[in-house]
């Protein structure tokens, strides 16, 4: 070992059986220290955890998530030591892939770079601007509909970037904590469960503090241009931002799973249906309650 350390940089020494299986490891801080007349077996950790070949990167960091070793040794099926690896590339490897993973939300692909030439990058990113385009045209449809309603109260218009901006949100951080999950191999049947729950209470909670905020300012507003339903608005858009808070939420946590299920990449296409969802929840219900209450 004199020797060798000269050469790399040595953390474990990894003890085998005649057949190469693995049956112990040993910390360079026990050898230094133990008597010159103990046998291996005496300082060895005796049964170690190691890794196999064929596990996947995602499930690899999952198991190792807790224990902080420098190095991991990988053994077949039969425990044979076929090689080690190092825990920092474990996780080096994991963040080259959470870095590209914003990227994909807003259609930048993996292999788009800094340095990729121009025309490569138009035709990465041009498809996914006309799927939000189409997209888009759903939620100005759902503003058309209901277009008599905000020439009367034109009021309303000036709450509609503010529902949406807020649904948006909440819908926003849903989905980057299921991604989260997702990407730590979090999720379970019982995980889906508890995640939709967690998020539709959130929205729900904080979509009324939220909601109670904007009700006064829209009182403010309509009661400033003298209008006789300012308290009736008021109440409209509190309960607009409630439900949409709550759907954009549910959304968050949903769509992704949704997307994983059928087999496409949720980092990919989440926020462009996250997006509708929440446009169309928000502004749907603002309108319509307007319509249906006030007017």
């Amino acid at each position: 070992l004199r020797e060798e350390v000269k050469r790399e940089f040595v953390t474990y020494g990894y003890v085998v059986d005649q057949d190469s299986r693995l049956v112990g490891i040993v910390v360079m801080r026990d050898l230094l220290f133990a008597s010159g007349q103990a046998r291996v077996s005496e300082i060895m950790v005796r049964n170690p955890f190691f890794l196999q070949p064929e596990t996947q990167l995602l499930d690899a960091m999952t198991e190792v998530v807790t224990k902080h070793f420098p190095v991991y040794p990988v053994c077949d099926q039969e425990r044979r030591l076929v090689g080690l690896v190092r825990g920092f590339r474990l996780f080096e490897a994991q963040a080259i892939e959470i870095s590209a993973q914003a990227g994909s939300m807003v259609g930048v692909e993996k292999e788009e770079h800094l340095t990729t030439p121009w025309p490569k990058s138009f035709r990465y990113r041009h498809p996914w601007l006309q799927l939000n385009l189409l997209t888009a045209f759903v939620a100005g449809a759902v503003v058309s509909i209901f277009q008599d309603t905000i020439d009367q109260m034109v009021v309303l218009a000036a709450f509609l970037p503010v529902l949406a901006g807020q649904s948006g949100n909440t819908g926003c951080q849903a989905l980057a904590v299921t991604l989260r999950g997702m990407t730590l191999g979090q999720f379970k049947s019982a995980n889906a469960r508890q995640a939709l729950i967690k998020e539709g209470l959130l929205g729900l909670l904080n979509g009324t503090f939220v909601g109670i905020s904007a009700g006064v300012g829209m009182y403010i507003l309509a009661a400033s241009q003298g209008n006789p339903s300012a308290l009736g608005l008021s109440l409209v858009v509190v309960a607009a931002m409630i439900g949409s808070c709550l759907i954009s939420g549910l959304s968050g946590a949903l769509i992704p799973l949704v997307l994983k299920r059928l087999g496409a990449d949720p980092a990919t296409a989440s926020s462009i249906f996250l997006t509708t969802a929440t446009d169309v929840a928000s502004m749907g219900l603002l309108l319509g309650l307007a319509s249906w209450l006030v007017l």
